[in-house]
């Protein structure tokens, strides 16, 4: 257990506007890596010609990068407490940064895995480290406000991400997908040094190795097993066992975690009801229609519809606008209703606005489809600011770190088991009726099944009480 200790804090008159000038500070960063993850898969035809590869070799610069975050997320909120969160932020941007000037400037394919393995570790410390800053800086009240900011880049990045990428390999070259970066980069790193306090922890505990190997092996075989299932490279019996040997690495690591005195991630966070069905059970199937959706929409449009990529990101804006629309009315939102209310009904309007989508078809009328992506938008923003609020609203300052950290690997698990989901039942439906390309059927049971998860993960929510996160939503609840 460990304890915080400010060394440069605001005082209290300023602690909201603070607050929220560090929560812009974190997203500004996040945005860099989130769109790091997206914009590059629109660039891998010209990229594998560049290094002179066949195009399904590029697949690796993707994987690499995800691996290599998964082994050291688990080590982000005890590098935070040990070096000071403020000084690993740092270095995580930095080191991203730099990483993807390299990116940009590899002459050959092996350069390139290098650099990506690089940006992946700065990846994996910038996520959870900066949720950290911005939960000690926050004040219950300003919570929501706090986290629908960071949540943000999260949002948009996949969305606009393969538009922007398709821009730039259309107008200009590849390497400007990573370039793009350094300005970022730079200016998170100005921010960073001008606005966030330097925040230390008086005791932390030795470094967990044992926890760290175990818990790495967990997440890296776990999130290896999901992308080559999402890749369709590799044989799925393959996968599977990838996946199988990761539960059983993670169900050690959990056992471990309990047994020590001092673990590396401390789960008596899971005690606390919010953080667990937010982040664990309902939370992460949630998730995984959330995550699946920017992933079907553009392959709806592309593959089913026979749209070129720009015609497709048309589309895309409306989503994007439902996205950044529901953020003004938020903390509005929840302050009247509640977190229960918001969860359950929003992921309901959600789930049928996911579901909506298996109807549609190229005679559809463009309002209509523009209509249908802006509510997904929407309802996919206040959920995603929901979920990520309610998280943190009961947990204590003891466990920020490792709160942290677990959100973030489970996040990562979602994110990938949302695309592998949704790229399972495309190619069981394919295989069904025999065809040797996807169709709009395809997509139709796809967008189903997707929209299936999501209600049943958002009646899941009913069992949350009526005043659960109410200190962070300030909803009252009527006696």
């Amino acid at each position: 257990m460990t304890v915080a200790r400010t060394i440069e804090q605001p005082s209290e008159d300023n602690f909201g506007r603070q607050s929220r000038i560090i929560a812009f500070v974190v997203a500004v960063s996040f945005f860099m890596q989130f769109l790091d993850g997206t914009i590059i898969t629109t660039s891998l035809p010209q990229m594998a010609v560049s290094f002179g590869v066949e195009p399904v070799s590029m697949s690796i610069g993707i994987t690499v990068y995800l691996l290599t975050m998964a082994a050291f997320v688990p080590l982000a909120g005890w590098a935070g407490d040990r070096y000071g969160a403020r000084r690993v932020f740092l270095a995580s941007i930095a080191i991203f940064t730099m990483a993807s000037l390299f990116c940009g400037l590899s002459g050959n394919l092996t350069e390139f895995i290098i650099a990506r393995a690089v940006q992946g570790l700065g990846s994996a410390l910038m996520t959870p480290v900066g949720r950290i800053i911005v939960l000690r800086n926050a004040r219950k009240s300003d919570l929501v406000n706090a986290m629908s900011m960071i949540v943000w880049p999260a949002l948009t990045a996949p969305v606009i991400g393969p538009v922007l990428g398709s821009f730039i390999t259309t107008y200009l070259t590849w390497h400007w997908n990573f370039l793009i970066n350094i300005p970022i980069g730079i200016i998170g790193l100005g921010l960073v040094l001008r606005f966030v306090p330097d925040q230390r922890e008086e005791k932390v505990a030795r470094l967990d190795v044992v926890g760290f190997l175990l818990s790495a092996a967990g997440l890296t075989f776990l999130l290896a097993g999901l992308e080559f299932v999402v890749q369709g490279t590799t044989a799925l019996v393959a996968s599977v066992g990838l996946i199988a040997v990761g539960v059983v690495f993670s169900v050690i690591a959990t056992r471990h975690f309990l047994k020590v005195d001092e673990p590396l991630l401390d789960l008596s966070a899971f005690k606390v009801q919010t953080f667990a069905m937010s982040t664990l059970s309902a939370g992460t199937a949630s998730r995984v229609a959330i995550n699946a959706t920017p992933f079907l929409i553009p392959l709806l449009f592309q593959v089913g519809f026979g749209k070129t990529a720009i015609d497709a990101g048309t589309y895309l804006l409306f989503y994007f606008a439902g996205n950044l629309g529901m953020k003004a009315i938020t903390t509005q939102m929840l302050r009247i209703f509640g977190f229960r209310n918001v969860l359950v009904v929003n992921g309901l309007i959600s789930s049928a606005s996911i579901a909506g989508c298996a109807f549609l078809s190229p005679s559809t009328s463009d309002l209509l489809i523009y209509c249908l992506l802006f509510i997904a938008g929407l309802s996919r923003s206040m959920n995603f600011t929901a979920l990520n609020t309610l998280g943190f609203a009961d947990i204590h300052a003891a466990q920020r770190s490792s709160a942290s950290t677990l959100s973030s690997m489970l996040q990562q698990v979602s994110l990938l088991l949302g695309v592998a989901v949704a790229a399972a039942v495309l190619n069981l439906s394919r295989t069904f009726h025999g065809g040797e390309t996807l169709s709009l059927v395809d997509f139709r049971w796809a967008f189903l099944a997707v929209g299936l998860i999501g209600a049943i993960s958002a009646l899941r929510f009913i069992s949350l009480p009526h005043d659960a996160g109410a200190e962070v939503s300030r909803h009252k609840v009527k006696p």
